[in-house]
């Protein structure tokens, strides 16, 4: 039992970044692939499956090939962006707090908690209403979504590192703030935050398609997953393509990150065992 276990969790290590790769492949390469323009009809709306549209055409008499072959840049720049940003603020937060353990650390917590009360889709609808649809919003909105989670987890490990000796004896001898954390306290604090940052891309992707499926994110005729799956709801019934196309590559991709980020957990796991032992 225990073997057979091991060996579907190895399989699916291993399927994690084969899948990974495809779709990552096909957002980079894919538009030099593109059989048509994404933005140009070139026949009736709704139309099925042919030999000038393989995956048939969009509720406007687009190609859906072309335009998920294109779609896909659009979902990996901005979840990998909303991300970057996110862990940006987080670390600055969760270090600060961690580190200087006075009032900044429960000012800075108490701040943190006030935006996890709030479901996440609230608080993008809330800006979107406020500073309008767009990019920088899109952005900003999901990246705030995402610090308060990813600030804990860096506040966590860095407490436990500030605890250690070598931390200690670096503030003994006088050393500046900045000076001990760039040099002791963030390098053994990034494997802890590297464990979450495949689910975190993960839930950014889901994030932000679920505002462009929604009409309030990236506006037509831009082509992205899930803005498509959104459009094409009305043609559904004509050409099912139209949506299933996007919202498969969005769960390959969504699938393929969480087995990659699940696989690296538990190899820091076992290192961690071996450590111990």
């Amino acid at each position: 039992m225990t073997a057979a276990l091991a060996a579907v969790r190895h399989r699916l290590g291993v399927a994690g970044p084969v899948i990974v790769l495809v779709v990552v492949g096909i957002a980079v390469f894919g538009p030099l692939l593109a059989p048509h323009s994404p933005t140009a009809s070139i026949g009736i709306p709704g139309d099925g499956p042919s030999g000038q549209a393989l995956l048939g055409l969009d509720q406007v008499g687009r190609d859906v090939l072309s335009r998920t072959l294109h779609g896909g840049r659009t979902a990996l720049g901005l979840g990998a962006l909303t991300t970057v940003l996110a862990y940006l603020a987080a670390t600055a937060i969760g270090l600060t707090a961690g580190f200087a353990r006075s009032w900044l650390d429960p000012l800075l917590m108490r701040a943190v908690d006030v935006l996890v009360v709030f479901p996440p889709l609230i608080v993008l609808l809330v800006l979107v209403t406020g500073l309008g649809s767009g990019v920088p919003v899109l952005v900003l909105g999901v990246a705030i979504v995402l610090v308060p989670g990813m600030s804990r987890i860096v506040r966590t490990a860095t407490l436990e590192v500030v605890a250690r000796g070598y931390v200690e004896a670096a503030v003994a001898r006088g050393e500046r703030p900045w000076t001990i954390v760039r040099r002791e306290v963030l390098p053994n604090i990034v494997e802890a935050m590297l464990a979450t940052l495949g689910l975190r891309f993960a839930y950014a992707i889901i994030l932000i398609a679920s505002v462009n499926f929604l009409g309030l994110g990236l506006r037509p005729p831009t082509p992205d997953w899930g803005l498509m799956a959104s459009e094409n709801r009305q043609v559904i019934d004509l050409n099912p393509y139209a949506v299933l196309a996007p919202g498969l590559m969005l769960g390959l991709l969504t699938i393929g990150v969480t087995l990659v980020a699940d696989a690296y957990a538990r190899g820091l796991g076992r290192s961690a065992r071996k450590v111990i032992g």
